[in-house]
């Protein structure tokens, strides 16, 4: 299995004049280049963190997930929640040719932590000999960071400050998240079954 985020979220989507806001750091320094690039390093890092905790995508963008076989001939736990749209299913062959699915052929069962795609009259389709199947898809609890949940913005942002402090640590202070992020996060938590991926 492997996923790979198609679209990373841009620069322009991170909130960084609000996290330094919540950081209280004053504008107009003469290394403003060199702060912004660390206040975004610690909210990409923050962001990544919950969502590896959570498993919840929280900014909506792209991802392609290759897998080499399926667990359910007719219906497949996808790896993010939550999932907008499955934009494509490609068949890929050993020399690497591809066929697409049809996209009437699917669709998408939503589910607050495991969403799955469910073939819709027959099976999902067989993986190719020594071949691969992609699953592309569109997935985040909010298009822009503005429409997150309060307590989510909350977590990030005190995650952020907490990385942000310990930028230069080297003895492992910043490798525990704070109480108050575990708390702020424990809602959106999955149960992790079979690998995380089962029914």
């Amino acid at each position: 299995m492997i996923l790979v985020e198609d679209t990373p979220i841009p620069l322009s989507a991170l909130p960084i004049a609000a996290f330094q806001d919540h950081l209280r750091l004053d504008s107009g320094f003469a290394d403003e280049g060199l702060q912004n690039s660390v206040l975004e390093m610690s909210l990409r890092s923050a962001l990544a963190a919950i969502e590896a905790q959570t498993g919840k995508t929280l900014i909506q963008r792209s991802f392609g997930w290759t897998v080499t076989g399926w667990r359910d001939a007719y219906r497949q736990p996808l790896p993010l929640a939550p999932v907008t749209t499955v934009t494509a299913v490609t068949l890929i062959d050993q020399q690497g040719d591809e066929t697409q699915w049809p996209q009437s052929s699917w669709y998408v069962e939503q589910d607050t932590h495991r969403p799955k795609i469910v073939a819709v009259s027959a099976c999902l389709p067989d993986v190719p000999d020594a071949g691969s199947i992609k699953v592309q898809m569109l997935a985040g609890l909010a298009e822009v960071w503005s429409d997150l949940p309060a307590d989510l913005t909350q977590a990030v942002f005190i995650l952020a400050a907490h990385f942000y402090e310990f930028r230069y640590d080297v003895t492992g202070g910043a490798s525990k998240l704070p109480m108050a992020v575990e708390r702020l996060i424990s809602p959106y938590r999955n149960v992790r079954l079979m690998g995380g991926f089962g029914q």
